[in-house]
C-alpha cells in the first residue's frame, strides 16, 4: 500500500497527518507528485468550465478562477499550517479541500454485508438454529475464507 501514490495522497492530505507519518522522502515526494498533478488537472478543468460562461452572466468569473499556480500554493500553505489537526482547516484551501474528499470518502457499496449475510442465512437453519454464537461464527468465518484454505 505504501508503493499506491493515490493512497500515500489520502493520507497527506487529512490535516491530522499531513507528512508527520512517514519519515521516507521517496514515498512524501510520491504522494506530493500526485496531489499537485490532480490539483493542476482540476484547476485546468475548472477555467475551461468557466470559460464558457459568458462574462456578462457572471462579472467576477476571472476572479473565481484558479490557475496552477494558486493550487500549489494551496498546498504549499496546506503543508505549512502549524499543527492543525481539525478537518475544518481544509475549509480554508478549496481545491486541497475537493482533492481530500475526492481521495478520502469511503463509496457506499452493501455487496460484501449482502454476500456476508446470504451465506450466514445457509448456515444459520431452522435445523440449525440451537448452534453456539461462536461456533456459528467459526463456520461462517471457515464459509467466507474458503479461497484461502
Amino acid at each position: 500500500m505504501l508503493a499506491d501514490p493515490e493512497l500515500i495522497a489520502a493520507a497527506i492530505l487529512v490535516p491530522k497527518f499531513k507528512t508527520c507519518w512517514t519519515s521516507d522522502n521517496n514515498i512524501l515526494k510520491l504522494g506530493l507528485d500526485y496531489i499537485r498533478s490532480h490539483l493542476d488537472c482540476q484547476a485546468e478543468n475548472h477555467v475551461s468550465e468557466g470559460s464558457q460562461s459568458s462574462e456578462e452572466e457572471d462579472f467576477f468569473s476571472s476572479l473565481k478562477r484558479t490557475g496552477p499556480l494558486e493550487t500549489t500554493q494551496q498546498l504549499d500553505t496546506y503543508l505549512g499550517c502549524p499543527g492543525d489537526t481539525v478537518v475544518e482547516v481544509l475549509k480554508s484551501f478549496p481545491a486541497v479541500c475537493q482533492l481530500s474528499l475526492k481521495l478520502n470518502t469511503a463509496l457506499p457499496a452493501s455487496a460484501a454485508c449482502e454476500r456476508l449475510f446470504s451465506d450466514a442465512g445457509l448456515i444459520f437453519r431452522p435445523r440449525r438454529a440451537c448452534i453456539g454464537s461462536k461456533n456459528f461464527e467459526n463456520q461462517l468465518l471457515l464459509r467466507l475464507n474458503k479461497a484461502y484454505w
